[in-house]
């Protein structure tokens, strides 16, 4: 799983964790539903902010949920998931995106991909994304040519790159593509007049991304000689920083200027989360603070048989060890992963009393 807004479950309290989970599970079963399982690898925490958008924008948002089958990743129960065409422009996009990811590497020779036959497979595998990023894309009224061609001028901007190139104009073709994906969650809600202000975020949102990325991998970069657009240009940290901080001024007041049946959860994720990833790529992440325990629902527990079966699996899929939160194999009760790094200061440190914001629970009224 990857992604720049990786919030954490206790600071988002159980109204957005089960919201922000439905999308995610949107996501992933979007994938599995229009392009087969193999496609559910390319489910990333930042593609499901287009459902959320989609769904903060409907007349109706209780028509874009459906309730799902058992699964693993949820201890084998049921949940309510987003559908419609805001998770399937997600599952578009994410496509074509991983596609040309994985392009890329294989373009660089990274890793085991500088050995011919798995560049081979690893080709087929992204023209296949690409080929079905496509089609799901055209099925929700969204040419992801846009995309595509944003990938392809993104290697030309680079390779024109040097010290004193504007960052702004590395950072450009990624900024389009994600402004024309948030733009569209506008069509595909019925709401046109917001196009606008949302491409703006999309716009913001893009080249966070790119920036974010580039100061998470400098030093590594720096290690391998591998490019890196803060080296290649030779703009200094704080000057990264001061963009990253305006790009968040400006998706908070793009968001303002946005019509919501319900935006809530996109302003939390948007606006604080978001904030937080800045944080933390720059170094300046609050480490986590003691979670303290509060009444626990009841929950129901596994017998013998089945706990062992669950007890495998999470094990298997290194839940145990590495996810924010799982449910206990025999007692159904909630535990972190061993390996857990949260950067959450609980339950709602960073909230600046924003106009109109209800997105800072559990802490009402912060």
């Amino acid at each position: 799983m990857f992604g720049m807004v990786r919030p954490c479950g206790h600071r988002l309290g159980e109204r957005f964790k089960s919201q922000w989970m439905a999308h995610l599970c949107g996501l992933c079963l979007a994938l599995r539903g229009d392009h087969g399982q193999f496609a559910r690898l390319v489910t990333n925490y930042d593609g499901l902010l287009i459902s959320v958008l989609t769904e903060a924008q409907a007349a109706r948002p209780e028509d874009g949920r459906r309730t799902a089958g058992p699964c693993p990743l949820r201890g084998m129960r049921t949940a309510s998931v987003a559908r419609g065409e805001g998770a399937r422009l997600a599952a578009a996009v994410s496509l074509v995106l991983a596609s040309a990811k994985v392009r890329d590497h294989v373009a660089d020779g990274d890793g085991l991909l500088a050995r011919g036959p798995v560049a081979v497979a690893a080709r087929r595998v992204a023209d296949g994304w690409g080929r079905a990023g496509a089609r799901g894309g055209a099925g929700v009224g969204f040419d992801t040519g846009i995309l595509v061609d944003a990938v392809d001028r993104q290697l030309g901007v680079e390779a024109l790159a040097g010290p004193g190139t504007p960052l702004l104009a590395v950072t450009e073709p990624t900024e389009t593509a994600t402004a024309a994906a948030f733009a569209h969650t506008a069509v595909l809600a019925g709401r046109p007049g917001n196009a606008v202000p949302l491409a703006e975020a999309g716009r913001l949102f893009g080249r966070l991304a790119h920036l974010l990325d580039a100061v998470e991998d400098r030093t590594a970069d720096a290690a391998t000689g591998a490019w890196n657009p803060l080296t290649a240009t030779g703009t200094p940290l704080a000057e990264a920083r001061r963009l990253a901080d305006d790009a968040l001024h400006g998706i908070r007041l793009a968001l303002r200027d946005t019509e919501f049946t319900d935006g809530a959860l996109a302003h939390l994720l948007l606006v604080h989360e978001l904030g937080r990833s800045v944080d933390r790529a720059f170094g300046a992440a609050p480490r986590c603070a003691a979670h303290l325990p509060g009444p626990e629902a009841p929950v129901k527990k596994r017998g013998f048989l089945a706990g062992c079966g669950m007890f495998a699996l999470l094990c298997c899929s290194c839940q145990m060890c590495c996810a924010e939160e799982y449910e206990g194999p025999w007692s159904g009760k909630k535990r972190e992963g061993c390996c857990r790094n949260c950067d959450c200061d609980c339950p709602c440190d960073g909230c600046d009393g924003c106009d109109g914001c209800d997105c800072c629970c559990p802490c009402d009224g912060c």
